[in-house]
């Protein structure tokens, strides 16, 4: 099946948005949020993802990425996978988190819609890659990213949001660009 946003070139930027099955709110505890990051740093040292800007919402997540090689998609997928399913075994552990039993009725329900799925679906299948060509689109996505918690009310500045790449361009003296492209 051909989707309309693709990852074209291994060579180029990427902006990409990923969200929970339904779009459920898992991200609200410390510990679920920390899974993903754990798992992202882990793709930056193990599977060649370069991540230049990234945002964990409540149910979804956003970021800039490049690669040193390893094919995008197939890291992404990977991530979610294993995120899947380590946040489906701390629920496990956890039956005391109120939402629960909801949580996974409405991941099995969307599991059993998916061809090929074991038993529960964590996480939408598209990554929605839009391909970052210039500095213009480039800033346009960074802003968007960031201002992210903003908007949904969370924090009033950015930099504030702890689950977000922000702290790292808004507390630079640097221009942005620049802080973008140091390592």
């Amino acid at each position: 099946m051909s989707r309309k946003y693709k990852f074209r070139s291994q060579d180029d930027l990427y902006f990409i948005s990923t969200a929970t099955i339904n779009w459920i709110d898992v991200f609200t505890r410390s510990l679920y949020k920390d899974i993903v990051v754990e798992s992202l740093r882990f793709c930056q040292r193990e599977k060649d993802l370069d991540i230049y800007a990234w945002c964990l919402m409540t149910n979804h997540l956003h970021m800039i990425i490049g690669t040193r090689g390893r094919k995008m998609e197939h890291t992404l997928r990977d991530m979610k996978q294993f995120t899947a399913k380590r946040i489906l075994e701390a629920l496990a552990e956890h039956p005391e988190e109120s939402r629960h039993d909801w949580m996974l009725w409405m991941m099995e329900r969307a599991g059993r819609r998916m061809p090929g799925n074991d038993i529960y679906q964590f996480w939408q299948h598209d990554n929605h890659p839009i391909a970052v060509f210039t500095p213009t689109v480039l800033l346009q996505k960074l802003h968007y990213i960031h201002q992210n918690p903003v908007v949904a009310g969370f924090v009033e500045r950015p930099e504030d949001w702890l689950y977000s790449s922000a702290k790292n361009y808004y507390s630079s003296d640097l221009p942005l660009l620049d802080v973008l492209l140091i390592e």
